[in-house]
């Protein structure tokens, strides 16, 4: 498996609480206590030398060292001028709490939480967008303008992305299906082949359908991708390349709002970058539908007001050869 790597100076402080918070429950049990001292005490790094850090967490350099590189650092170091850069020594505490431990509550405004969800939608961009392997995101992109069948499965919330995805590249010419319904999806994983794509959208990455329908593709030899927030998740680990998103707070269900967001940034980047291979074919494609519809579609005021002056001196025309 091939995922994205997270270059050392990509990931803020707020990118920090997401992936420890999204890691936890796959670390072993001594990063584990790093992670969850961190979230109690966001300015240690701040504060506290690796052997200090180590000695509170009751670990040790080397594991504080390995937390590191788990959360895509080089090391101690490169980790503690990223947060002081982000939140400064003064108001580490503070910031963290206002600007990344924001949640709602049920006594906040409209505003406030209007407020909440940009703030948290667009941390989640900045940072999907800050640790995407572009290359990684063109390859894929490449090999599903050039492949004879994509397959997309998503369970859930997941399904309304990947027929998203999946009607998309339709519309420009990819032979592409998705897939909601366990059954159907192994019937199509099982016939595919090494010309053949398939992406599992799952935010968790243990929706156990998807994995299911993922790994089939993988057995019968389709390139398997997965999309998830969960780098260490039984999908991610499984697929031939992982699309890790970050997604920023918790509200109130598993499945995040932001979730949705940064997995639809990863959508529409892919279908571009598709669109730009079969370039050609694309804009045939995409003229010949619009042409389908929109006798479907009613015409803006504009138009409706230039047919109606068209048709004004035609019917003028008609009365001065009349006369």
């Amino acid at each position: 498996m091939s995922a994205s790597t997270t270059p050392a100076v990509a990931v803020s402080a707020a990118g920090v609480v997401n992936r420890i918070q999204a890691k936890l429950p796959d670390m072993p049990a001594a990063m584990a206590k790093i992670g969850s001292f961190l979230l109690e005490h966001p300015q240690a790094p701040l504060e506290f030398s690796i052997m200090e850090l180590a000695e509170q967490t009751k670990t040790s350099p080397a594991t504080v060292t390995r937390f590191c590189r788990l959360l895509g650092y080089a090391g101690y170091v490169p980790f503690r001028v990223s947060i002081a850069s982000d939140l400064g020594r003064s108001d580490a505490r503070e910031s963290w709490k206002a600007d990344i431990g924001r949640a709602f509550g049920p006594d906040d405004s409209p505003r406030d939480v209007l407020s909440t969800l940009v703030n948290a939608h667009t941390r989640s961009l900045e940072e999907t967008a800050a640790v995407m392997d572009l290359a990684l995101m063109n390859k894929i992109a490449r090999r599903i303008a050039m492949s004879s069948h994509v397959d997309i499965y998503g369970i859930g919330g997941s399904a309304v992305m990947a027929k998203e995805l999946q009607s998309r590249l339709y519309r420009i010419g990819i032979n592409a299906h998705h897939w909601s319904e366990v059954h159907a999806g192994l019937t199509s994983a099982a016939i595919q082949d090494s010309n053949s794509v398939a992406i599992g959208i799952s935010n968790t990455g243990r929706t156990e359908e998807t994995l299911q329908m993922l790994r089939e593709a993988g057995e019968a030899g389709a390139l398997t991708i997965a999309l998830s927030n969960n780098p260490g998740s039984p999908l991610a680990e499984s697929a031939d390349e992982a699309i890790i998103t970050s997604v920023h707070e918790q509200f109130l269900q598993p499945d995040d709002l932001s979730a949705k967001h940064v997995q639809l940034l990863v959508l529409d980047l892919i279908y571009l970058l598709v669109a730009q291979v079969n370039f050609a074919q694309t804009t045939s494609k995409l003229a010949a539908s619009a042409m389908a519809v929109s006798p479907h579609r009613r015409p803006t005021r504009a138009a409706r007001i230039e047919l109606s002056a068209h048709r004004s001196l035609r019917n003028a025309g008609k009365g001065e050869a009349h006369v």
